[in-house]
């Protein structure tokens, strides 16, 4: 063969109860605390631990709830605005749960239309160089040898804003801060969509280091400076991409003898990326395309030729939410845009996750979200609102799939214990505190679930801003491993 935009209302600002849950108490003061219905010493030791010097002049809410009455147990300052960091990714990853669905796949399709081949992405974060391989192998199957037109990479599925308000300048060139596309590529088999490996490996003392992409791609461009040194040198390498920038440079020495070292870099193109891959993978099976590779729009009359389905949202969440991948965040909200309102956007988006969470009975007087994922400084929200959103997120039927999806305190494995796998090992948190993390500079946070000893489970919400040096975390991990110590009043 030869080819030749439904509205969401936002519920008013207020306590919207649901499942019995109680408003928070209104009258703690700054600085003070209310602690009802556990064990005698369990509020004056959350008291102690709060009063760790490194907290001094920071902001610290914490607020506890019993589950399933949803009534307050513990607050400090738990009405206090603040930046969540990750644990944006609570509402956001609600949100997806309820409004897409557990069942939720993207989809990647090839199709033919006016001698040109379409390759059209919905979103899926989990593409990588082996499966636009196999769509290539699909395309090669259906008797196509030669393509007399273009390759048209068309991601208008979602709208070109590739990054949303509120991320520093500085990041961008990270894999933490890829851009977003509905065409893209990860690299790896932890979903970094957006970014590309490179590889670097020393070869002889005094000349320059090996290195290379991957996947392989003509899209990204690699400036090699770097030399290699004498065998047990310190190393100085650097890889760095300058933002507009199509050119990854690196400089710098790698001393001979040292093993291949391995960093990411987002790419400046995501859905261009997306095509060149496909295009070198068609190539492979024997497919030659002769035009150009753009960006474009597929045809409604185009005919499909193959088509990749990703895995659902209930196992898709594992990745997101236990390594907490921001570029997985940003995506589930342009998806929620289109569902909701046509429109695969922020704009369109995060409007719709803050409805859902009031829906669950938060009260959105207390939530400012810019981005899905929490990287921007410019998020906003109060311990209670995360507590009650989880205490409510119980009584949904996506829960159970929700729950798993969040780290596990002390598990080895990056899909059972993520970023909690090294923390609170050999204490009666382990396997028992199922929580989000949350960092940036300045801020922390832990929320999650976590049963104490007399079996009743609580809801926990902990988030520190403006503290000075590294992230005191072992503050929350103390009162996470108090909080399994809980016995009856």
């Amino acid at each position: 063969m030869i080819i030749r935009s439904l509205g969401v209302a936002v519920p008013l600002a207020g306590s919207l109860v649901v499942g019995g849950a109680a408003p928070a108490p209104a009258d703690v003061a700054p600085g003070e605390s209310r602690a009802a219905g556990l064990d005698g010493e369990l509020g004056r030791d959350l008291d102690a631990a709060l009063k760790d010097r490194r907290l001094k002049g920071a902001k610290a809410g914490v607020v506890v709830r019993d589950a399933r009455s949803g009534s307050v147990l513990y607050d400090r300052d738990g009405g206090g605005r603040l930046m969540p960091a990750s644990n944006n990714k609570l509402p956001t990853s609600a949100a997806a749960f309820g409004i897409l669905g557990t069942d939720y796949r993207f989809r990647t399709t090839v199709s033919t239309g006016g001698g040109n081949l379409y390759l059209k992405g919905t979103g899926d974060t989990t593409m990588r160089a082996a499966d636009y391989g196999r769509l290539a192998a699909a395309v090669a199957e259906k008797g196509v040898k030669e393509v007399k037109g273009d390759l048209v990479a068309d991601d208008t599925w979602f709208d070109a804003d590739r990054v949303p308000d509120g991320w520093e300048p500085d990041d961008l060139q990270y894999a933490y801060a890829a851009r977003t596309s509905a065409l893209t590529v990860s690299p790896n088999a932890d979903f970094d969509a957006g970014s590309i490996e490179v590889r670097v490996a020393a070869s002889r003392p005094g000349r320059r280091v090996k290195a290379g992409l991957h996947p392989a791609t003509g899209t990204v461009k690699i400036d090699n400076r770097a030399t290699t040194g004498p065998r047990g040198s310190s190393p100085t390498l650097a890889v760095k991409r300058r933002n507009g920038s199509g050119t990854i440079r690196i400089t710098g020495r790698f001393p001979a003898g040292a093993p291949k070292a391995r960093v990411l870099r987002t790419v400046e193109r995501p859905t261009l990326y997306a095509g060149d891959v496909f295009r070198r993978a068609l190539k492979a099976h024997g497919v030659r395309v002769a035009g150009e590779t753009r960006r474009g729009r597929t045809p409604a009359d185009a005919e499909t030729l193959a088509t990749r389905t990703s895995m659902p949202l209930s196992r898709l969440a594992k990745p997101f939410m236990k390594l907490s991948n921001n570029v997985m965040a940003e995506t589930l909200v342009k998806a929620i845009g289109r569902k909701v309102a046509g429109e695969g956007s922020w704009a369109a988006g995060l409007p719709a996750v803050t409805a859902h969470a009031g829906r669950l009975g938060a009260d959105t007087s207390q939530i400012t979200m810019t981005d899905g994922s929490g990287l921007a400084r410019s998020n906003r929200v109060t311990p209670r609102f995360l507590s009650t959103l989880l205490g409510n997120a119980r009584e949904q039927a996506w829960f159970d799939a929700w729950y798993a999806s969040l780290p596990v305190a002390g598990k080895p494995g990056k899909l059972t214990g993520g970023t909690l796998a090294k923390r609170m090992r050999g204490t009666a948190a382990e396997g028992n505190v199922h929580a989000k993390t949350g960092t940036l500079t300045g801020v922390t946070a832990l929320s999650g679930y976590v049963r104490g000893r007399d079996g009743r489970l609580l809801v926990f919400s902990t988030v520190f801003n403006g503290y000075a040096g590294s992230a005191p975390k072992d503050i929350e991990d103390k009162i996470a491993v108090r909080l399994a110590g809980v016995r009856g009043s």
